[in-house]
């Protein structure tokens, strides 16, 4: 099952599940969009129709943000004329969840929750913490002998000549 959409002035092909990048729109209620102009609907059967009755598109918002930037460069050849602009598109990314057509509903399978992974607790020693506080006394040690380095290896003078 799929349809065809427009949005933003483009034409996608989409079916439940599928993540798309349309013109960023800013009538997202609640994080759910509706994409009311349908253009066409593949059935279970396959075969592709107009949808004459009313047919809708839902989808969830995924993310916002911009595309990458294209450089506009304008230059007239022997006029000194060159302008340089850059530009990135916004967009609004939509996870379509139903199509609906002709009282039929194809919905998308529920993602996933991505479950955190528990950390490893490191069990405290005595011998641990013991290197812990010799690492640190000897890194503290070696930047005391670097700035004393460094402070006596200053500019050396050279005695100036007589004319």
């Amino acid at each position: 099952m799929y349809a065809v959409i427009r949005a933003g002035g483009k034409q996608y092909r989409v079916a439940p599940g599928d993540v798309i990048r349309v013109e960023k729109t800013g009538t997202a209620a609640n994080g759910t969009i509706e994409f009311g102009d349908v253009l066409a609907v593949a059935g279970s059967e396959g075969e592709i129709t107009r949808p004459q009755s009313e047919a809708r598109v839902v989808g969830q918002v995924v993310e916002e943000g911009r595309h990458e930037k294209i450089l506009v460069f304008h230059y007239k050849r022997k006029k000194q004329y060159k302008r340089r602009r850059g530009h990135r598109q916004p967009f609004t990314a939509v996870r379509i969840t139903e199509i609906a057509f002709d009282g039929q509903s194809f919905t998308a399978p529920a993602l996933e929750k991505k479950v955190a992974k528990p950390k490893k607790a490191a069990p405290a020693t005595e011998a641990g913490e013991e290197k812990k506080v010799e690492a640190k006394t000897h890194k503290a040690a070696a930047k005391h002998h670097k700035q004393a380095a460094k402070k006596s290896a200053g500019k050396k003078s050279t005695p100036k000549k007589k004319k």
